[in-house]
């Protein structure tokens, strides 16, 4: 009983200890700027962006179709017609 008693303490202290000594180390703005960046790498392993996982990005085209390709400037063009045309049925 003594035993874990003392373990507890000094589980304690530890991390009393780790904590003094840790925020004694950020109070420099470099070592903050570490800091942030070592995190931000953890994060980035633990759970990558969507952007990080995707190999098709950035997209060529993306809403800027050439003025000689027809077929896209015919979708660009109707492609605000549907929201519209929507609207105007529930409106009416």
């Amino acid at each position: 009983m003594k035993q874990a008693s003392l373990v507890k303490s000094l589980t304690a202290v530890g991390i009393g200890v780790g904590a003094s000594a840790a925020a004694i180390w950020l109070t420099s703005k470099p070592n903050r700027i570490l800091a942030k960046d070592v995190l931000r790498d953890w994060k980035r392993k633990v759970k990558p962006s969507p952007f990080d996982k995707s190999e098709n990005l950035p997209i060529e085209k993306g809403g800027h179709p050439h003025p000689r390709d027809i077929e896209d400037n015919n979708m660009v063009s109707e492609g605000a017609l549907y929201s519209v045309q929507f609207f105007n049925e529930k409106v009416q």
